[in-house]
């Protein structure tokens, strides 16, 4: 991409008067707790590109989240955009599992080309939470067990399934009267010595799972936790993991929704190729788009289809979607943007540790968290 400007520019009060008066009509049309409004919040977007996003009001900021982590190749990337245009006008819809469109294919291809180890199908979803649906399906068709262990501070999404494994009780209470009760949070460790007890935890959680909890098929984690505040386990945490998984017949299965596709410098996070990846985000390069993906011996667990998909919804594989997701990795590839987040990693840790007022810094790559 073509190398922009990024310093902000500021023309008005912050919120600007625009963004003041819409902020005003969504609250009329717009369902109460969905976005936050308040005198001082929020912008309204009119822009983006590269890391700058512009208002409605004219002002420039810097965006240092990346879009939530789905702008890994910065807004707008001439590449995505012009891959979403050629597909739309060619084919806008397509019969997903049904009569499904060819992108689809090429984006199988690649995505079994850039996942670790041999999780080479996938199951395609419009969101990092309908993965996760995906992923706990998949889960209690492979082992017969419907019990699930995830963690404390993990957020997998707000869909039910998923809001099932995550642990905020904010986003719980509200919808726990229909919520399924499979799941048991651990403590997620950051240090060596939380490690090793949590295993042990969760050890005799494989054995004997916790009263109402049915036996435990997969144990479900992010290698950094993301919104539970950037939380990094201690090396050798998840390869460990793994293993105790394994030595119980459970899967391991890896939310990299958040950190997949090069954010912390690698392609995935994950030490060692879990059973089960989930991504998303950065994923369509800034379109909706996510994955479940796995080995062909665990998504056999599906069996084959007799002609009405067990899972699958009307937007499947959307091809703009897959066109997108498609130009997303070619740019990450060919631009070296994963190399680059880890160099840049290495660049802005110490810099960020010699700020004032920070206690603690976290993360790895382009993902970090600054405890003040």
């Amino acid at each position: 991409m073509q190398k922009q400007s990024v310093l902000p520019q500021v023309h008005t009060a912050i919120p600007g008067p625009r963004s003041r008066a819409m902020a005003a009509e969504l609250r009329h049309w717009e369902s109460p707790n969905v976005t936050y409004v308040s005198p001082e919040f929020p912008i309204f977007w009119e822009s983006a590109a590269g890391c700058l996003v512009t208002d409605v009001d004219g002002n420039v900021f810097l965006d240092l989240s990346a879009g939530f982590g789905a702008a890994a190749v910065g807004h707008a990337h001439p590449r995505v955009t012009a891959a979403i245009g050629a597909q739309a006008g060619r084919l806008l819809h397509g019969m997903g599992d049904v009569h499904p469109p060819a992108v689809k294919v090429e984006l199988l291809r690649a995505l079994a080309r850039v996942c670790p180890g041999d999780l080479n199908q996938a199951i395609l979803a419009g969101s990092g939470a309908e993965s996760i649906e995906a992923a706990l399906k998949t889960t209690v068709l492979a082992t017969g067990r419907a019990g699930v262990i995830a963690f404390e501070g993990s957020y997998h999404g707000l869909t039910y399934g998923a809001l099932a494994a995550t642990s905020r009780d904010d986003f719980r209470r509200p919808f726990r009267a229909q919520l399924g009760h499979f799941v048991h949070h651990a403590p997620y460790p950051q240090r060596p010595d939380e490690a090793a007890r949590v295993l042990e935890q969760i050890e005799e959680w494989l054995r004997h799972p916790p009263e109402g909890i049915p036996p435990v098929g997969a144990v479900l984690v992010e290698p950094i936790q993301g919104r539970g505040g950037i939380r990094v386990p201690p090396p050798g945490w998840f390869t460990a993991l793994q293993a105790l998984c394994h030595r119980h017949g459970a899967l391991l299965i890896a939310d990299e929704i958040f950190t997949g596709f090069g954010r912390t410098g690698q392609w995935f996070a994950s030490e060692v190729p879990p059973d089960i990846l989930c991504v998303g985000k950065a994923l369509g390069g800034g379109f909706p788009i996510a994955a479940c993906v796995s080995s062909p011996a665990v998504m056999a667990a599906w069996g084959e289809s007799t002609g009405e998909a067990l899972h699958t919804s009307t937007f499947l594989g959307h091809p703009l979607g897959c066109a997108a997701a498609l130009a997303a990795i070619a740019v990450l590839e060919e631009e070296r943007l994963v190399e680059r987040a880890a160099a840049l990693g290495e660049w802005l840790r110490p810099r960020l540790e010699a700020l004032p007022g920070v206690a603690a810094v976290r993360g790895r790559g382009l993902m970090w968290g600054l405890e003040l």
